[in-house]
């Protein structure tokens, strides 16, 4: 059986811990002599826990807290120079930061210059922190200027094809405005954006015209099976100003309002304060009543293209990506989209009366005006003209449908690519067009609203090169309720009639006679002027087109007309010489 042998405990009656003895008895074999006790092992806790006989000798050490008590030092063995452990030395090593201004310097002299803490603190002066940065620092500082003047490089390349910024253009008013002419109000957008009415429903006093059903199919179109888009030569358009509609006329005579407009013309209105490019509408007050009209010639007759977008487009009329070309091929693309997506087997949906613009015979495009009366005071009401494109039977029911097409000239100015975009990523393009086109889509909403169609659609028709204005197709369509698209679009009705209607309680406060209203071409306002009574009579030419503008016939047809002329021209001779 193993035994357990207990050693003996020596007794020291002179102190604490064991006798100061040498003697055989208390001896330690292997253990070395006038050698004190220290744990030579971080994991050992082992140690003295006090010593009385020691004297005080570290009230003098630098960093000693003052008032130091002397029974203190029976418990600090940091001073302790026989007490050579790695804690000691560690201790030793240890010096308290000193926060004065003069040795946070001293003692950081020898700190990495190019430490964060030194390079990014806006505190110290420059004169303090002498400059010795990190080769590896200067070398990314060196590729990231060297990717920075690339990048500058290339934007000023792209730049350089591309004209000035929209803030540098300088626009022309629609209308020359004459010396005689007599200013009478300005008034700031600023003050449209805080009005608003609320009108009751419209009633229809009467529809003239015909509807062509509208084609399905077409909603099923994507850019990868576009149809090339048609051209209508043979179907009229009219674009009849207020006073020049005999239905009109009727109207005003059996005196079923007071206020006389278009659809074209309140939605200019309405949607004033979206508008960049100028335009004017001419004002005649009769008696008691008012008519808003549009010039022959009007601005109003052609479609904005990229109005209020940041990238400009060219000054030069010439050049096919004008203001002024892109109005015209959007104004042509827009009829013949509305004619294009109609199914066209002779099944027309007639109304009371027939287009009244159009004489017995000819052919017309798919179009029917709604007259529509509104109340905007217990004495006043409004007619309005307004226009829808088609029809579709729902349930058995048939809706009234707007035709509108958004037109792509060049990807280049909006930055979005329709034929990749508009499958995987429509909102996208929506948004863009919402951007560069804002005003023109509101009008169309506008319009919609005005004319109680149920749906209005959208086509996106681009062209088949950026450099050829002939050729288009048509890569989408898509259909919207105007109330949501308005709502969308932050298209607000009540303040769209809020406008309406302080214009013409303004202009029921002027004397009779004729007055324009213009939007000023460089400030977001509007200005009314007193003009003669035969102003805009005479001075409108009809300019045509340029030649490479202008629709070539087929070469039988070409060689038919120069044809036809040139027995015209033998028939005018034949007359001379008979009347010689």
């Amino acid at each position: 059986m193993v035994g357990f042998e207990v050693g003996s405990v020596p007794f020291n009656p002179d102190g604490w811990g064991p006798p100061e003895s040498s003697s055989p008895s208390l001896s330690v074999p292997n253990h070395p002599s006038n050698v004190p006790f220290a744990p030579f092992s971080r994991s050992e806790k082992l140690g003295r826990i006090a010593d009385w006989t020691r004297s005080i000798t570290n009230q003098g050490r630098p960093g000693s807290k003052q008032g130091h008590h002397a029974s203190d030092s029976a418990f600090d063995f940091s001073g302790d120079d026989s007490f050579a452990t790695l804690a000691a030395d560690e201790d030793s090593s240890f010096r308290l930061v000193d926060t004065s201004a003069k040795s946070h310097y001293q003692n950081n002299q020898n700190r990495p210059k190019f430490n964060p803490r030194w390079r990014f603190n806006p505190h110290h002066q420059r004169s303090q922190l002498p400059q010795r940065r990190d080769e590896e620092v200067e070398a990314k500082k060196r590729e990231a200027e060297k990717e920075r003047a690339r990048r500058d490089r290339l934007y000023h390349n792209n730049r350089s094809q591309m004209p000035q910024r929209r803030e540098s253009a300088v626009f022309k008013s629609s209308v020359d405005i004459q010396p005689e002419w007599n200013m009478l109000d300005q008034i700031p957008f600023s003050t449209f954006s805080k009005l608003s009415f609320s009108v009751p429903e419209p009633e229809d006093l009467l529809i003239c015209g015909g509807l062509e059903f509208y084609d399905r199919a077409y909603d099923r179109i994507t850019p990868k099976n576009s149809r090339p888009l048609e051209r209508f030569k043979n179907r009229n358009f009219f674009k009849v100003t207020t006073t020049d509609d005999p239905v009109i006329r009727r109207l005003a005579n059996e005196d079923k309002a007071t206020v006389f407009a278009t659809d074209t013309i309140l939605s200019t209105l309405m949607c004033a304060p979206r508008s960049v490019y100028s335009w004017d509408i001419v004002i005649q007050r009769v008696g008691n009543k008012l008519f808003f009209d549009k010039r022959d010639g009007s601005q109003l007759d052609l479609l904005s293209v990229h109005e209020t977008s940041q990238e400009p487009l060219p000054d030069v009329k010439d050049d096919i990506n004008s203001a002024y070309s892109l109005s015209v091929e959007a104004a042509y693309i827009n009829q013949n989209f509305s004619q294009q997506v109609l199914i066209r087997d002779g099944n027309k949906v007639a109304f009371e009366e027939s287009n009244p613009f159009a004489n017995e015979g000819e052919e017309v495009a798919s179009v029917a005006y709604r007259y529509r009366r509104w109340k905007l005071d217990n004495d006043m009401h409004l007619v309005s003209r307004c226009e829808v494109q088609s029809v579709v039977e729902v349930s058995k029911q048939k809706s009234f449908l707007t035709l509108n097409a958004l037109n792509e000239f060049d990807p280049k100015y909006s930055g979005v690519d329709w034929r990749q975009k508009l499958e995987t990523q429509r909102g996208a393009v929506l948004a863009t067009e919402l951007k560069n086109n804002a005003n023109k889509l509101a009008k169309w909403t506008a319009q919609a609203l005005l004319a109680g169609a149920d749906m209005m659609k959208l086509g996106y028709v681009s062209r088949v090169h950026p450099r050829d204005h002939f050729n288009h197709v048509i890569l989408a369509v898509v259909g919207y309720k105007p109330r949501d698209f308005a709502t969308q679009i932050n298209l607000n009705t009540s303040n769209m009639w809020g406008i309406v209607k302080s214009i013409v309680d303004l202009c029921m406060k002027l004397n009779e006679g004729k007055y324009v209203l213009v939007k000023d071409p460089s400030k977001p306002q509007v200005r009314i002027y007193e003009v003669p009574p035969d102003a805009f009579e005479n001075d409108y030419v009809e300019e045509p087109l340029p030649e490479e503008e202008q629709v070539q016939p087929p070469a039988e047809d070409a060689d038919n007309a120069e044809a036809n002329t040139t027995t015209e021209g033998v028939e005018e001779k034949e007359n001379s010489s008979e009347a010689a």
